[in-house]
């Protein structure tokens, strides 16, 4: 009897596949998996572009399968620069996270070299070099370690170009930072310094999601007139893959991307968390049965408008407004803690042009106003259940 009921019981149980039910950053409908959707990216521009049909431009280009370090790394060898210099600790062996890999052995050493243990040489280093009219491309290893170099990036690469009256500038350089949690990185590997940097004004802040976003970024951080902080999400350097287009593109800065289209709810969020946002999502129109009676009917066919914000200074403010000006609510997400955060200056503005069609309170869904811990890390990040109950509640208001 036993055996008979074993075996009625393991026949009627489906095997859950390894990566689960729900989305996760592998499988993610925001990645272009292949060549024919990697070339209609919305936003991309070619640089040699002749004209502004997007059909005519995709004809005889190429793609190739990449992860977002693989990526970070095209995007370097691509900026066809003889000024272009790149350095910081260990990337002439190619970077902890080896998006620099053979780049001294295809570039040379003199522009492709290593530097002392010291986050404050490598900014001013870089301030100095972009000075003289080179581009300036400074590796920190971990943007945790960014705060030594903090005098020298918001006191002198900041205010290079004002307190000159715009007859000197450092505009040709770009400090890349691996940035936001890993899992396990603790206190000292998995901080989101970018709202430390909202009042440096006279830099710009960009922190892409995916290869495509961060080839193009990229190649457009390095090519602008203002010095950028480039923050590449730890996590998705080989977890995000996708076909991207092999010639050289940009991206433009202090553009959002909407990823889906909605009218009931927005959410704003920007690196790894727009895939926790997803997930949520999902769980939001089609729970898992342990969730199923959290969350109600009522809210599960709810359409919501999920943006990117991809710059977060200066960030698209007519993208968010104009959204949430038609679905009258907004969640902003972010792995940083709540108190001084990005989200936070975010709603504020949004409460002010928006505050007459909002239907509810603007919501921060964030890390928590502690230290990244180390055992618990997990918890510290904003998941999809976090997410999908501050969903809920503001659908529900």
């Amino acid at each position: 009897m036993i055996q008979q009921r074993s075996g009625r019981r393991w026949q009627s149980t489906e095997a859950h596949p390894a990566g689960g039910h729900l989305p996760s950053i592998a499988t993610s409908t925001f990645l272009k998996p292949t060549p024919d959707v990697a070339l209609r990216t919305p936003g991309l521009r070619y640089a040699d572009q002749t004209g502004s049909d997007p059909t005519k431009e995709m004809v005889g280009r190429e793609t190739r399968k990449m992860n977002m370090y693989q990526a970070v790394r095209d995007a370097i060898a691509l900026s066809k620069d003889d000024t272009a210099v790149v350095f910081g600790e260990d990337v002439a062996f190619g970077g902890v996270f080896r998006c620099t890999m053979g780049l001294a052995e295809e570039f040379g050493r003199e522009r492709v070299f290593n530097t002392p243990l010291t986050e404050q040489g490598i900014a001013g280093f870089g301030i100095g070099l972009a000075s003289m009219g080179h581009t300036a491309i400074a590796e920190i290893q971990f943007a945790d370690y960014i705060f030594p170099a903090f005098d020298q990036i918001v006191n002198e690469a900041a205010k290079f170009r004002f307190r000159s009256h715009g007859n000197f500038n450092v505009g040709k350089l770009t400090i890349r930072c691996p940035s936001m949690a890993v899992g396990h990185g603790g206190h000292y590997h998995s901080q989101s310094p970018e709202g430390f940097f909202m009042g440096a004004h006279g830099i710009k802040i960009v922190i892409p999601r995916s290869p495509i976003q961060a080839k193009g970024l990229l190649l457009s951080s390095i090519r602008d007139p203002n010095p950028v902080i480039f923050m590449e999400p730890k996590v998705l350097y080989r977890s995000s893959v996708e076909q991207v287009p092999m010639d050289d593109y940009e991206i433009e800065l202090g553009k959002a991307e909407t990823l889906t289209r909605g009218n009931d709810l927005t959410i704003v969020s920007w690196g790894t968390p727009v895939y926790h946002c997803e997930t949520a999502m999902k769980m939001l129109s089609h729970p898992p049965p342990s969730l199923a009676p959290n969350v109600p009917a009522s809210v599960r066919g709810a359409k919501i408008e999920l943006i990117d914000l991809r710059t977060i200074m200066p960030w698209d403010v007519q993208t968010v407004a104009e959204s949430v000006n038609r679905t009258g609510r907004l969640i902003v997400v972010h792995e940083a803690g709540r108190t001084g955060g990005v989200g936070a200056e975010i709603g504020a503005e949004i409460q002010k042009r928006c505050f007459l069609k909002l239907n509810a309170p603007v919501r921060l869904v964030t890390g928590w106003d502690t230290p990244v811990p180390m055992q618990y890390e997990k918890f510290y990040m904003p998941d999809p259940i976090r997410i999908l109950d501050a969903v809920i509640e503001t659908l529900n208001y």
